[in-house]
């Protein structure tokens, strides 16, 4: 057998979880490579509903230790990656004929309780009729609570832990699927087939990790010959777009009449994002849409508490994504659990293959915590546990307000607007993306909405972004504020840019 590069461990899955689990083990001295079939967050992890939230509604199941983890992680990651997740605001908007006051109390009681707060402010009962919070609101909603959770840039924290995974020493490979593995002595053979590459190459490594969300199960039997294991549920969530319901910076948890929930969040400044859905989904993971029949049931759901109703022709944008959830029996896509379940086979001792089913975006870092506890054994010189206090590329602003006004102060002759979006995107790695720019022009042609073609070629160069729709509506939202001629001219200078390297 020819000599081939040879890894401890053999990441599958390049979004969240997969990402995640990589830059804890780079950061604990193992060699690493990660896989990903497509882009980094081309799934279920850019299609979220852009919270690191503790699931309030998760306590009406018992899932106690779940949003115990959750809560706790809020604070954490804030200090992480402070440019990309922030504190928000939700209100909740009394319906008394869907659960009693003191049921919504009590379980927002617990909620503060049952982890410790560092910097987020408490629940709050208020007179909703008469605040801020109730502006936009029907009348008949007059009492209400407000309480704190977070908000983040779902893709962009995905391609951050890639990034300190490669700078870590990790290899990422964006557009290369897992072909086959198996054991063949002391070590996994891997063949991986990179897009637009004649034939497969093979690596080798010493523990497989299958973190590839939807495609777990397939995975598993398809590449590596497997079909046992826990089964998984497909439950689609979609979210719709539209122009901005309300003034402020806050949310808004609504009770549906099905006794669902749905969240109102301010968007990309101009827009609300309302969502999300449950449907299960039977058959193969693939490509989901967000059909015309959840976005009237969205639409219903907050006209019922708006004075002025949200209709489908509002809707400006609308995204799915697929929640590979551990299948705990449960009947109700809803009632699932959101946790996830680790399961390591080791063949005797030997060669482990650790499998990730479930999670959600708030516990991904104690995840990959978890994971690598349970290979400890096998990679006896490996580091300790060390993601809890180590900022992601871009985090150490201290606060950003404070980062974001210096900035400014810098680059005096740089649009405001696009200095904002920069140190939103990018954080403290702003500073060398506009490495050598004085005015304007130095950042290459303007493609609207703040995006330029420096950022577009930082996002190329260390960010693994292959396509316009990675550029516009994975790395940024960019997409979202663009005429379709700024998008096709976005489109054109990325594969440009591509063609160049090729």
């Amino acid at each position: 057998m020819n000599e081939i590069e040879t890894y401890d461990l053999l990441v599958v899955g390049g979004g969240i979880n997969g990402c995640g689990i990589a830059r804890d083990a780079a950061g604990r001295g193992l060699k690493v490579a990660l896989v990903e079939m497509r882009d980094l967050a081309h799934a279920t992890s850019s299609a979220s509903t852009k919270m690191i939230h503790g699931g309030l509604r998760y306590l009406e199941y018992y899932e106690f230790r779940l949003v115990r983890e959750a809560l706790a992680e809020r604070e954490v990651l804030l200090a992480m990656a402070p440019h990309i997740i922030w504190p928000i605001r939700i209100a909740i908007p009394h319906a008394p004929w869907l659960r009693p006051f003191w049921l919504v109390r009590t379980g927002l009681f617990l909620y503060d309780h049952l982890s410790r707060r560092l910097t987020l402010p408490g629940t709050e009962t208020i007179d909703i009729a008469a605040s801020p919070f109730g502006v936009g609101l029907k009348p008949e909603f007059t009492r209400g609570l407000v309480y704190s959770d977070c908000w983040v840039d779902d893709a962009r924290l995905v391609v951050l832990n890639a990034m300190d995974a490669a700078a870590r020493g990790a290899t990422v490979m964006t557009r290369t699927a897992l072909v086959s593995a198996r054991r063949d002595g002391d070590r996994w053979i891997a063949e991986l087939q990179g897009e637009g590459e004649a034939a497969p190459r093979r690596i080798a490594a010493r523990g497989l990790v299958n973190a590839s969300g939807a495609w777990v199960r397939d995975v598993l039997v398809k590449a590596i010959g497997r079909n046992d294991g826990p089964g998984v549920r497909l439950v689609k969530g979609s979210h719709i777009v539209v122009p901005r319901l309300y003034e402020g910076g806050h949310g808004y948890l609504l009770q549906n009449e099905d006794r669902r929930v749905i969240f109102l969040l301010p968007y990309e400044d101009d827009f609300t994002l309302v969502g999300t859905t449950d449907i299960q989904i039977d058959g193969p993971p693939g490509p989901v849409e967000c059909g015309d029949d959840e976005a009237a049931y969205l639409c219903e759901a907050a006209s019922r508490f708006l004075t002025k109703p949200v209709s489908a022709a509002d809707v400006v944008w609308r995204y799915s994504g697929v929640r590979p959830l551990y299948d705990d029996g449960a009947s109700d896509p809803s009632a699932v659990t959101r946790d996830y379940v680790i399961e390591v086979d080791d063949a005797d001792g030997a060669l482990p293959l650790l499998d990730v089913y479930g999670g959600k975006i708030t516990t991904y870092r104690r995840l990959a915590e978890e994971a690598l506890g349970k290979l400890d054994r096998y990679f006896p010189d490996m580091r300790g546990a060390w993601t809890g206090s180590v900022a992601l590329p871009g985090g150490d602003v201290g606060k950003f307000d404070d980062f974001l006004a210096d900035l400014r102060r810098r680059y005096p002759a740089l649009p405001a607007a696009t200095l904002g979006k920069l140190a939103r995107r990018h954080g403290s790695n702003a500073l060398r993306i506009l490495e050598g720019v004085a005015t304007a022009a130095d950042l290459g042609q303007d493609f609207g909405a703040t995006l330029t073609a420096r950022e577009i070629d930082w996002m190329i160069e260390r960010e693994w972004a292959t396509s316009s729709r990675g550029v516009l509506w994975r790395r940024s939202k960019a997409g979202l504020h663009m005429t379709p001629a700024q998008r096709e001219a976005v489109s054109a200078y990325v594969e440009a840019r591509l063609r160049s390297k090729r």
